[in-house]
């Protein structure tokens, strides 16, 4: 009876543990979601236990994704070959300006040069990793101050071939709006030129967050995570000018837990955009044809090299999904 009750226990905890490397489904809207997601394609969990995971980048230097866990000051990476790791501590909060919540990095992205530029939520701060990342250390400082104020909390950012630096900059790294700390009135986007010229370029969102190119560099999306105000707005951009503001999607009301955070632009224009109830999939005319359901709120994705994949941080997990090619 023993050895019955034992192996029935056995194989609980298999089917447990099983059940926990994939989560959640895909909602098919339009038949066209099919020609970038299988039809028997799951939703993997590749790590957990994170506080709140974001910023995801594939760095194909390291054949791995490296993400940050903002709370825990960590970034983290994860490779098919050796599972997770820290990659750095600290990520986004080494003391070097005012801040209480002590927030570590948030949005990651390359250069050109394959150095790491990083959104520092508690340094208040873009900064940089140099090359090679194999063995990375220390932090050099790219953009912490406009007019003279400090920023909030640069949260998400993304580079134009140019070499335009755009990120955003709401609160969330401080105790909000009313935060003795907040130097800066206005919540907005940014833009660095290669010459090291600073300009507000946006500051119609209250919080502004995730922000992408078209693959053609012509329009900007960019995300306000508010649930009054739950949208994605697009602009023409115009010699680093932001023109034509439209309403790309507005999800405001629509169920499923989380709000409009990070998103990337598929090389066919495709949007993924995170937002409620996971990743919402939109044409480039902001046609939704479905939603990777993650079960959790989820704050951002990243493509691997060849697209071949899509990697979602999903609050306390890092997920997978196989894309078509």
């Amino acid at each position: 009876m023993k050895n019955i009750l034992f192996i029935a226990f056995a194989f609980c905890i298999l089917f447990w543990v099983s059940a926990q490397k994939t989560i959640g489904s895909v909602d098919r809207i339009d038949p066209e979601i099919n020609s970038l997601i299988a039809e028997d394609a799951v939703i993997e969990i590749l790590a957990n236990g994170f506080s709140w995971a974001e910023g995801p980048v594939w760095v194909s230097e390291l054949d791995a994704v490296l993400f940050s866990d903002v709370p825990k000051n960590k970034i983290y990476k994860w490779s098919e070959k050796s599972g997770l790791s820290v990659f750095l501590d600290p990520s986004g909060y080494t003391g070097i300006a005012p801040n209480e919540k002590n927030s570590g990095a948030n949005g990651l992205i390359l250069d050109a040069q394959g150095n790491l530029l990083i959104a520092q939520h508690g340094d208040r701060r873009i900064a940089l990793v140099e090359q090679p990342l194999s063995n990375a250390e220390g932090f050099k400082s790219v953009v912490g101050r406009f007019e003279g104020k400090r920023f909030n909390s640069p949260n998400d950012l993304i580079l134009s071939k140019n070499g335009d630096l755009y990120f955003t900059d709401p609160p969330y790294g401080l105790k909000g709006d009313k935060d003795p700390l907040k130097e800066m009135s206005e919540n907005g986007v940014y833009r660095l030129d290669p010459s090291g010229k600073t300009t507000r370029v946006y500051s119609g969102f209250n919080r502004p967050n995730g922000l992408a190119f078209s693959p053609d560099e012509s329009v900007l999306y960019v995300a306000n995570s508010d649930p009054k105000r739950n949208l994605w707005k697009s602009f023409s951009i115009n010699n680093g000018v932001l023109e034509n503001e439209k309403t790309f999607f507005d999800a405001t009301g629509k169920k499923g837990k989380g709000l409009a955070d990070g998103l990337k632009v598929h090389s066919k224009g495709y949007v993924f955009a995170t937002g409620p109830g996971g990743v919402l999939i939109f044409t480039p005319e902001g046609k939704h044809l479905g939603t990777i359901k993650t079960k959790v709120a989820t704050a951002n994705c990243a493509f691997n090299e060849d697209e071949s994949a899509l990697y979602m941080t999903s609050d306390s997990y890092l997920t997978r999904i196989q894309l078509k090619k």
